[in-house]
């Protein structure tokens, strides 16, 4: 199901976007947007199949199809021991617009939010289009304990919203059960609502263990909002689905107020909802494959990465990401960046602050959702190019 032939490059190199196969030079790898390069399971193209023979396609509820929601609460109820409901559940079209809506409903210009520097630069974006202030708070990747002291001199009577990315992209950093309640904590002393992204949070490699914060307490399930999709977890990205789920029915009205999914100005189309539905109801096993596959890519990276002069790659815990350290090459992250795509043809991510914020520069990202084949004629390039240096 993941060998180097259920890769089709004629065919990505026609619909995907987004940095990668479709928007490179031919004869380049893109390692870049963290998107898998493998078709997702013919039970979701089935169902879509279904759905649509009918030839009825009519607007859906605005707070989603009943299926979507009652499988997004027992995936949530089952997975993350959440005691999750549907009626505090509702479809977003990407997780990246559920932080974004999450933003919006709790800040108000001039509050302030809290993210992880290094993090995806969808929460800042996010806090800043609402005229937010975000204030980044370092966590390197790795195992090093979080300063949570420090942490805590952050909040000020300005703040107002926790953003917890977990697992971390792009570190793959995967919260501890006791870190996770120091931050609950914290949000609970200050009164914070905490948006918890778990968008990552199916790959998660052994031996460490995914723990949602809502599911520590009834406390910080009051505080959390939880944000979700499917690209990762199941190849979904196009289809452009998520979930926002709530902990109270406040919170639940001012999320779905704000979403105007109550209008026909926004909303989740109803085929992504169904394919999230088959995705969550009958593709475990595919997942449990495709965490396999990515553990051995993960691996590889590991052992190829860290034989590079002037690199360093602590393997991430969760994520199919690998951020590695580059600064013993005594060049920029841009400049790696540059030579890479240039001589080894191998598209990364570089550690800019426009993508992740200050503190990942001297670091670049590569995504890793690919064949062995592929991954490994990258990653040959990649070392090849490093070492003639």
């Amino acid at each position: 199901m993941f060998e180097r032939d259920s890769v089709n490059l004629n065919i990505l190199k026609k619909r995907a976007f987004n940095l990668r196969w479709a928007t490179v030079q031919e004869g380049v790898i893109p390692l870049t947007a963290a998107d898998p390069d493998f078709p997702s399971a013919p039970e979701i193209a089935e169902a879509i199949i279904r759905f649509t023979k009918d030839r009825y396609l009519s607007y859906g509820p605005p707070a989603g199809l009943p299926e979507f929601k009652e499988s997004v609460a027992r995936y949530f109820a089952v997975k993350r021991l959440i005691p999750a409901v549907p009626e505090f559940i509702f479809p977003v079209d990407s997780a990246a617009f559920g932080i974004y809506l999450t933003c919006k409903a709790f800040l108000n210009p001039g509050d302030e939010a809290i993210i992880f520097d290094p993090v995806d630069f969808l929460f800042r974006y996010s806090i800043e289009a609402v005229d937010g202030i975000a204030v980044p708070f370092a966590i390197p990747p790795g195992p090093a304990p979080v300063d949570f002291e420090r942490f805590e001199k952050l909040i000020s009577n300005k703040t107002k919203l926790i953003c917890l990315c977990n697992p971390l992209n792009p570190t793959g950093k995967v919260f501890t059960r006791e870190e996770l309640l120091k931050i609950a904590g914290l949000a609970s002393k200050y009164n914070l609502v905490i948006l918890s992204d778990e968008i990552w949070s199916d790959i998660v490699y052994s031996p460490h263990l995914y723990t949602s914060i809502a599911s520590l307490n009834e406390e910080a399930r009051n505080l959390t909002v939880t944000v979700t999709g499917y690209s990762k977890s199941y190849g979904l990205a196009g289809l452009r689905i998520g979930a926002v789920m709530a902990g109270n029915q406040v919170h639940y009205d001012r999320l779905f107020e704000v979403s105007l999914h109550g209008s026909t100005i926004h909303g989740a189309n109803v085929l992504s909802q169904i394919a999230a539905t088959t995705a969550l109801n009958e593709c475990d096993y595919w997942l449990n494959d495709f965490l396999c596959h990515l553990q051995q890519m993960r691996d590889l990276c590991d052992r190829e990465l860290n034989s590079i002069h002037g690199f360093h790659c602590i393997p991430p815990e969760g994520c199919y990401v690998a951020f590695t350290n580059i600064r013993g090459t005594s060049k920029s992250s841009l400049e790696i960046y540059q030579l890479l795509l240039e001589k080894a043809k191998v598209a990364v991510v570089p550690g800019a602050k426009e993508w992740f914020g200050e503190g990942a520069e001297g670091y670049i990202r590569m995504s890793f959702a690919t064949s062995e084949a592929i991954l490994g004629e990258a990653l040959h390039r990649v070392k090849s190019t490093i070492n003639s240096l």
